[in-house]
């Protein structure tokens, strides 16, 4: 497969779209909602609340100091690396997929630039169970890791029997 810069437009402008979203719903979260963090109750099962994540999923490694830097920098190679997969995959739906991926994986670096750490407030909880909080950027990763991981396992084969 060759690299095609044109079927990659889709999943730019998708990453491009899920990274101004992302960002506009954490600067207001954190400089207008969060300016005194507390915890707003929305539903019975989803309050907004003011989470710092220094490190990585789910708050592994979370504590604050200088690997925000490595990884920054550990996240845009990984970006990079999907926008090479993205512009030579088949695959429309893995294209949007790997654009969800890049935008979301681009909105937490943009939080650990300017804030030292990414900014989570979306808070999903039932039955007693808290899912650790999250953001925009974090949901467009999973859909589209989630969405690739689909597209993959029932996408019609390319191969010819042998």
């Amino acid at each position: 497969m060759t690299f095609d810069f044109r079927r990659m437009i889709p999943g730019l402008v998708l990453a491009a779209v899920l990274l101004v979203v992302d960002q506009i719903s954490k600067i207001y979260i954190v400089e207008t909602v969060m300016a005194v963090p507390r915890v707003i109750e929305v539903t019975p099962f989803f309050n907004l609340v003011m989470a710092w994540n220094y490190g990585v999923s789910f708050g592994m490694f979370n504590e604050p100091g200088t690997q925000a830097w490595a990884l920054i920098g550990l996240s845009l190679a990984v970006a990079a690396a999907l926008l090479v997969w993205m512009a030579r995959e088949p695959s429309r739906a893995s294209r949007l997929a790997l654009g969800a991926i890049v935008g979301g994986a681009v909105g937490n670096v943009v939080d650990r630039v300017r804030w030292g750490a990414v900014a989570d407030f979306l808070d999903l909880h039932a039955f007693g169970y808290h899912w650790p909080a999250f953001n925009v950027a974090d949901a467009a990763i999973v859909v589209g890791a989630a969405i690739l991981v689909l597209d993959n396992i029932f996408r019609p084969s390319e191969r010819k029997p042998e």
